[in-house]
Protein backbone atom coordinates (compact mmCIF):
# COMPACT_ATOMS: atom_id res chain seq x y z
CA UNK A 1 0.00 0.00 0.00
CA UNK A 2 3.02 2.47 0.74
CA UNK A 3 4.33 1.88 -2.48
CA UNK A 4 0.92 2.42 -4.34
CA UNK A 5 0.27 6.08 -2.34
CA UNK A 6 3.84 6.70 -3.32
CA UNK A 7 3.52 6.52 -6.65
CA UNK A 8 0.10 7.75 -6.69
CA UNK A 9 1.50 10.91 -5.14
CA UNK A 10 4.21 11.45 -7.64
CA UNK A 11 2.01 11.41 -9.79
CA UNK A 12 0.30 14.06 -9.04
CA UNK A 13 0.49 17.76 -11.36
CA UNK A 14 3.28 19.87 -9.60
CA UNK A 15 0.64 23.09 -10.08
CA UNK A 16 -1.70 20.82 -8.83
CA UNK A 17 0.61 20.52 -6.08
CA UNK A 18 1.40 23.45 -5.39
CA UNK A 19 -2.74 24.77 -5.67
CA UNK A 20 -3.10 21.75 -2.89
CA UNK A 21 -0.20 23.00 -0.80
CA UNK A 22 -1.46 26.61 -0.52
CA UNK A 23 -4.73 25.97 0.64
CA UNK A 24 -3.23 23.21 3.05
CA UNK A 25 -0.96 25.72 4.61
CA UNK A 26 -3.74 28.26 4.72
CA UNK A 27 -5.92 25.61 6.84
CA UNK A 28 -2.60 25.54 9.11
CA UNK A 29 -2.34 29.53 9.60
CA UNK A 30 -5.88 29.44 10.45
CA UNK A 31 -5.92 26.85 12.65
CA UNK A 32 -2.57 28.23 14.39
CA UNK A 33 -4.74 31.90 14.54
CA UNK A 34 -7.46 29.84 16.74
CA UNK A 35 -5.15 27.86 18.79
CA UNK A 36 -2.06 29.54 19.47
CA UNK A 37 0.12 26.85 20.69
CA UNK A 38 3.58 27.66 22.43
CA UNK A 39 5.17 26.07 19.88
CA UNK A 40 4.59 24.23 16.57
CA UNK A 41 6.65 21.24 15.72
CA UNK A 42 6.51 21.14 11.72
CA UNK A 43 8.70 19.03 9.13
CA UNK A 44 10.60 19.80 6.31
CA UNK A 45 9.36 17.95 2.94
CA UNK A 46 10.32 14.27 1.49
CA UNK A 47 9.40 12.33 -1.33
CA UNK A 48 6.78 15.35 -2.72
CA UNK A 49 5.16 15.32 0.65
CA UNK A 50 3.05 18.66 1.07
CA UNK A 51 5.32 22.32 0.95
CA UNK A 52 4.41 24.32 3.45
CA UNK A 53 7.23 26.47 3.82
CA UNK A 54 5.21 29.71 2.62
CA UNK A 55 3.01 28.71 5.66
CA UNK A 56 5.74 28.40 8.17
CA UNK A 57 7.28 31.44 6.90
CA UNK A 58 3.65 33.19 7.61
CA UNK A 59 3.67 31.22 11.13
CA UNK A 60 7.01 33.13 12.31
CA UNK A 61 5.65 36.43 10.99
CA UNK A 62 2.88 36.04 13.16
CA UNK A 63 5.03 34.88 15.83
CA UNK A 64 4.83 31.22 15.98
CA UNK A 65 7.94 29.49 17.42
CA UNK A 66 8.78 26.16 15.01
CA UNK A 67 10.48 23.49 15.70
CA UNK A 68 11.87 20.64 12.92
CA UNK A 69 11.86 16.78 14.28
CA UNK A 70 15.44 15.31 14.78
CA UNK A 71 15.95 11.86 14.53
CA UNK A 72 18.78 11.55 17.26
CA UNK A 73 18.46 7.40 17.89
CA UNK A 74 16.88 4.75 14.78
CA UNK A 75 14.25 2.57 17.27
CA UNK A 76 13.31 5.92 19.43
CA UNK A 77 10.86 8.59 19.75
CA UNK A 78 11.74 12.19 17.98
CA UNK A 79 13.11 14.60 19.19
CA UNK A 80 12.78 18.56 18.09
CA UNK A 81 15.13 21.84 17.18
CA UNK A 82 14.15 25.50 17.09
CA UNK A 83 14.15 26.32 13.98
CA UNK A 84 14.05 30.24 12.50
CA UNK A 85 13.61 30.50 8.46
CA UNK A 86 16.17 31.57 6.46
CA UNK A 87 18.93 29.70 8.81
CA UNK A 88 21.68 26.94 7.40
CA UNK A 89 20.26 23.91 6.81
CA UNK A 90 22.64 20.14 6.63
CA UNK A 91 21.21 16.90 5.86
CA UNK A 92 21.61 14.71 9.17
CA UNK A 93 22.51 10.77 9.09
CA UNK A 94 18.69 9.87 7.41
CA UNK A 95 18.64 12.33 4.82
CA UNK A 96 16.47 14.64 6.29
CA UNK A 97 16.99 18.28 6.78
CA UNK A 98 17.81 20.11 10.36
CA UNK A 99 19.05 23.57 11.53
CA UNK A 100 22.99 23.95 10.93
CA UNK A 101 22.93 24.81 14.55
CA UNK A 102 21.19 21.79 16.01
CA UNK A 103 19.33 23.72 18.98
CA UNK A 104 17.66 20.56 20.54
CA UNK A 105 14.71 21.88 23.09
CA UNK A 106 13.66 19.90 26.34
CA UNK A 107 10.49 18.36 25.98
CA UNK A 108 8.20 18.09 23.43
CA UNK A 109 5.69 21.08 21.27
CA UNK A 110 2.48 21.34 22.42
CA UNK A 111 1.23 20.54 18.54
CA UNK A 112 2.81 18.96 16.00
CA UNK A 113 2.21 18.84 11.94
CA UNK A 114 2.32 15.29 11.27
CA UNK A 115 3.04 14.38 7.20
CA UNK A 116 1.16 11.25 6.33
CA UNK A 117 1.23 9.08 3.32
CA UNK A 118 -1.77 8.27 3.57
CA UNK A 119 -4.87 8.14 6.39
CA UNK A 120 -7.76 6.51 6.91
CA UNK A 121 -11.42 8.03 8.26
CA UNK A 122 -10.56 7.24 11.84
CA UNK A 123 -6.97 9.42 11.91
CA UNK A 124 -4.70 6.96 11.75
CA UNK A 125 -1.77 7.82 9.46
CA UNK A 126 0.59 5.60 7.16
CA UNK A 127 3.99 7.27 7.17
CA UNK A 128 6.86 5.61 5.71
CA UNK A 129 7.22 2.80 8.39
CA UNK A 130 10.28 3.87 10.95
CA UNK A 131 7.52 4.52 13.50
CA UNK A 132 9.05 7.87 14.97
CA UNK A 133 5.95 9.89 14.58
CA UNK A 134 4.05 6.64 16.87
CA UNK A 135 6.85 6.14 19.27
CA UNK A 136 6.68 10.27 20.22
CA UNK A 137 2.90 10.21 19.96
CA UNK A 138 2.47 7.46 22.58
CA UNK A 139 5.66 8.29 24.93
CA UNK A 140 4.67 11.88 25.81
CA UNK A 141 2.24 12.94 28.29
CA UNK A 142 0.49 15.29 27.67
CA UNK A 143 0.48 14.11 24.23
CA UNK A 144 0.99 17.19 22.04
CA UNK A 145 -2.12 17.96 19.87
CA UNK A 146 -0.96 15.81 16.16
CA UNK A 147 -2.34 17.15 13.04
CA UNK A 148 -1.83 14.88 9.88
CA UNK A 149 -0.89 16.67 6.75
CA UNK A 150 -1.97 14.78 4.03
CA UNK A 151 -3.87 15.35 0.19
CA UNK A 152 -7.01 14.39 0.44
CA UNK A 153 -6.82 11.76 -2.37
CA UNK A 154 -4.86 9.90 -0.29
CA UNK A 155 -7.30 8.67 2.05
CA UNK A 156 -7.36 4.94 2.08
CA UNK A 157 -8.81 2.56 3.88
CA UNK A 158 -7.20 0.14 6.57
CA UNK A 159 -6.84 -1.32 10.04
CA UNK A 160 -4.77 0.72 12.49
CA UNK A 161 -2.07 -1.97 14.28
CA UNK A 162 -2.01 -1.91 17.70
CA UNK A 163 1.06 0.82 18.26
CA UNK A 164 -0.69 3.29 16.35
CA UNK A 165 -1.57 6.32 17.33
CA UNK A 166 -4.62 7.82 16.02
CA UNK A 167 -4.41 11.64 15.19
CA UNK A 168 -6.29 14.64 16.56
CA UNK A 169 -6.86 15.75 13.36
CA UNK A 170 -6.22 15.34 9.63
CA UNK A 171 -5.74 18.13 7.09
CA UNK A 172 -6.02 18.23 3.53
CA UNK A 173 -6.36 21.01 0.66
CA UNK A 174 -10.17 19.93 1.41
CA UNK A 175 -11.91 21.41 4.54
CA UNK A 176 -10.15 20.15 7.71
CA UNK A 177 -11.03 17.30 8.98
CA UNK A 178 -11.42 15.59 12.31
CA UNK A 179 -11.09 11.93 12.60
CA UNK A 180 -14.58 10.06 12.84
Amino acid sequence: MRKQLLTARRALDPATRATWDCAIGDHVIAWWKAARPAALGVYWPLRDEPDLHPAYVELARLGARLLLPVVVQKDAALEFAEWRIGEEMVKDKMGVAVPADLRLQAGYPPALLVPCLGFNPQGYRLGYGGGFYDRTLARHAPRPQALGIAYQCLQVQFAGDAHDVALDRIITEALPVAPA
